[in-house]
């Protein structure tokens, strides 16, 4: 079945925006989420060249009530065909810190993990009532293996694998497909704030392609880039006496 209705949050991220380019074309509709209102704008005008309807949302997605106003509001106007599930934010430890600040896991917590539960929430009535539709959960590689910069980020990816993969197989059997994402590096701001060695990183249009070419293909998992995927995955399995020389000698342990 053709994808006619795209929804994105986060789309005025560096992933978000490449992705809304990625599926702009001539008889598809975009809904797109984001905060950065001039941004959004610019993103849905370049879509609109493309060939595609456009329509935006700013608000602040840890004000989950608002959000799943919103979203059902949405799906009740039109079918969603796909939610890519995208906004996130991050918090890093800097030097000299002995741990995160409450405040900052919390805000991590609220976006990456909160909210991203309320959009699967908000939508899935409407896909089970039709017995369509597909749900993309943008997640990590730190989602195998947590970070020591980034603690509280790596939770939550780590929370966003494991509950998109839970829900996979009984969605499949209502007809929806769920895929969870697992990215490497990308190049974004985000990515930014991570003082570790950025291996085998990839442009954010790189990542869009990748991505919709797995939920083209409904992979369960669409991790990239191989190198690092599999490191990571390798990584979670060896004992926790290793596991951490292992990131020191890659300069991933906290410095």
């Amino acid at each position: 079945m053709a994808t006619r209705t795209v929804l994105i949050t986060g789309a005025t991220g560096a992933i978000g925006s490449a992705l809304a380019l990625a599926y702009a074309s001539p008889g598809r509709a975009l809904v797109l989420h984001g905060r950065n209102t001039a941004r959004l704008d610019e993103i849905a005008q370049a879509c609109k060249a493309r060939g595609a309807r456009t329509e935006t949302k700013t608000l602040d997605v840890r004000d989950t009530a608002a959000l799943m106003a919103w979203l059902d509001e949405v799906a009740r106007r039109q079918p969603v065909d796909l939610a890519i599930v995208n906004a996130g934010t991050i918090s890093v430890l800097r030097a000299g810190d002995k741990v995160e600040a409450r405040e900052d896991v919390e805000r991590v917590m609220d976006v990456n993990v909160r909210a991203a539960q309320a959009t699967v929430n908000a939508l899935l009535p409407h896909m089970q009532r039709r017995g369509s539709g597909q749900i993309a959960l943008i997640s990590s590689l730190l989602g195998w293996f947590g970070l020591p910069v980034a603690p509280a980020y790596s939770a939550s990816k780590a929370a966003l694998k494991n509950y998109g993969e839970s829900l996979r197989g009984p969605l499949a059997a209502q007809g929806i497909r769920m895929n969870v994402v697992l990215p490497g590096f990308v190049k974004s701001d985000m990515s930014d704030e991570l003082h570790v060695p950025k291996l085998f990183m990839v442009s954010a249009e790189d990542a869009a392609r990748r991505i919709k070419n797995g939920l083209d293909k409904n992979h369960a998992r669409i991790s990239f880039p191989f190198p690092l995927s599999l490191g990571s995955r390798l990584l979670a399995t060896l004992p926790a006496s290793v596991q951490r020389p292992v990131l020191a000698l890659m300069g991933f342990d906290r410095r």
